[in-house]
């Protein structure tokens, strides 16, 4: 028996498809729940041949390459289950605990120095005053968590990973595009992680260690516990909150003298206006880009885990960690333009500005760097553990390659880019997350039209068994269709270094970027109409 107790940090089931080999017993009565509109729960059950899940065809390593793959997957605590439907009877019990860990998993995840760079650049780069930033850090939070949460929801209920349940609001094929996209998305969030982890181990340890092997550390790290899987995963992020808050606890009382919370916004009033739509933007793209891996860290939770709580608990676990974080970094980019020491290391690194936080604290301060730097574990080997989860949803060849060999080539990727890159973090910021937004919010909002409207109204529950069956999902060309019109909202309201939507020009006077908001409202308009009409002519 697994001594991991809670839902989320068990290991393999004793049953796993993949790990005890095929289910071989087609009588399985499987459940499909869907929710009404009071957020109850209906249960349909059935015994009959077309409800139950189709066993994956195995596409086997020969030689050697199976035998070292066998040892590989016996070791303790690594999760050998890839994209395979956990079923019902392959759950565990979840309680008061499960839920606790569900707030934990969040809080720990997004309690990182990659937030406070978040935060930090509504002054520096936006010339935004401490107001301006501190209402925009405290709405956005709280708007974008909710996006992440409601894909939560669809772990315990589905057994699905996240873009397996893609397939049943965009189709089989439509969704491998927004599979792709995922995995650019997660992998870029590892390299910022591992850019800013190694710019802090570089400005602690002096000349001693380069930027570049402090990336290599870091990306190794990620990948390790990435590939371990969901046990790991869980148990680490238990706890990995704690040292987390110490050092964050001592960096306010440290630096917190130096937070000019009287800081105007800087420029015209239009300047103003559009400054504030392109930070909203980027914070907003910070935390939605979490929605396309929500639901992949509950899929051992039992089908009978309350929505609600699940929504609720993942929503406060991210909202208050991103807040206070957020806010740090406010603080910290308020007091760069008056405190010449960190005036001076926010023009070497982000790392160093961290290290002048600590100013005063000697030998300690750099212990807190340290740890703060190590908190890119937390917050990147959750989204490299999805990513790679991603990779199998190609199709059979690709599920065929395990998903831990999928980590590290992820891995790889990580840490040579992060290398390359690690002169260029504010610009890959500014340029690379609101980029993910415009993809990512058209997605949601597919996902809840064909939720809320499709099933939920018309109490038509999610066939979740037949997630590799193209003939019994959604054809997909209303939500292609919906998605590329909510790309094109998005690229004219987009306020980019490199391109400046038309829509996004008048903004102020001098440009702000609304391409999410664009992206979210074009795709809402046309896909009601698009999926009546695909219902009315394939009935699916």
């Amino acid at each position: 028996m697994n001594p991991l107790s809670h839902p989320g940090g068990q290991q393999v089931p004793e049953k796993d498809v993949e790990k005890g080999g095929e289910l071989k017993d087609t009588s399985i009565n499987v459940t499909t729940f869907c929710s009404d509109n009071s957020g109850n729960t209906t249960k349909n059950s059935s015994n009959s041949s077309d409800q139950h899940d189709i066993p994956p065809t195995p596409v086997l390593l020969k030689g050697k390459l199976a035998n070292w793959n066998a040892k590989v997957e016996a070791m303790a605590g690594l999760e050998a289950r890839g994209i395979t439907r956990v079923l019902p009877e392959e759950k565990h019990d979840g309680g008061l605990m499960g839920y606790l860990q569900m707030s934990a998993l969040w809080f720990s995840m997004n309690l990182v120095a990659t937030s406070i760079v978040t935060g930090s650049l509504g002054p520096l780069v936006f010339n935004l005053g401490w107001v301006d930033c501190v209402c925009i850090v405290i709405f956005v939070n709280a708007l974008s968590s909710c996006g992440p949460s409601y894909i939560a929801t669809f772990g315990p209920q589905s057994g699905n990973r996240t873009m397996i349940l893609g397939r049943y609001f965009m189709g089989y094929w439509p969704s491998k595009i927004t599979c792709l996209l995922n995995i650019i998305n997660q992998v870029g969030w590892g390299i910022i992680g591992s850019i800013v982890a190694g710019q802090m181990f570089s400005a602690v340890n002096g000349s001693g260690l380069s930027i570049a092997v402090g990336c290599v550390i870091s990306a190794l790290c990620i990948g390790l516990i990435a590939t371990f899987g969901i046990a790991i995963l869980h148990t680490y992020e238990r706890y990995a909150w704690i040292p987390q808050m110490f050092a964050l606890l001592v960096l306010v009382g440290s630096a917190g003298h130096n937070f000019n919370t009287s800081l105007p916004s800087v420029g015209p009033a239009g300047a103003i206006t559009a400054n504030r739509c392109s930070f909203f933007a980027l914070q907003f793209s910070n935390v939605i880009g979490f929605s396309p891996v929500g639901a992949d860290f509950y899929v051992y939770y039992p089908t009978n885990t309350s929505r609600r709580l699940t929504f609720m608990m993942t929503w406060s676990g991210m909202w208050t960690s991103l807040i206070f974080v957020n806010l740090v970094g406010v603080g910290i980019g308020t007091g760069v333009a008056t405190t010449p020491s960190w005036s001076d290391a926010y023009q070497t690194s982000s790392g160093a500005l961290f290290l002048a936080c600590y100013d005063g604290l000697g030998g300690f301060g750099g212990l807190c760097v340290i740890i703060l730097a190590l908190g890119s574990i937390s917050n990147n080997a959750p989204t490299t553990y999805s990513a790679a989860l991603s990779c199998q949803v190609f199709g059979r060849y690709a599920k065929a390659i395990p998903r831990w060999a999928w980590c590290l080539v992820l891995m790889l990727i990580e840490l040579v880019c992060s290398v390359a890159g690690c002169d260029h973090l504010f610009n890959i910021f500014e340029n690379f997350l609101p980029l993910m937004s415009y993809w990512i919010s058209p997605w949601v909002t597919i996902v809840l039209e064909e939720h809320l409207l499709f099933h939920v109204l018309r109490r038509t529950p999610f066939d979740w068994a037949a997630w590799e069956d193209k003939k019994r999902l959604p054809i997909g060309i209303a939500a292609l269709l919906s998605w590329l019109i909510g790309w094109a909202g998005a690229i004219v309201g987009m306020d980019q270094v490199w391109y400046k939507g038309p829509v996004a020009r008048e903004i102020g006077g001098y440009g702000g970027d609304i391409g999410a908001w664009m992206s979210i409202g074009f795709a809402c308009v046309v896909y009601p109409p698009l999926r009546y009409l695909e219902l009315k002519k394939f009935g699916r």
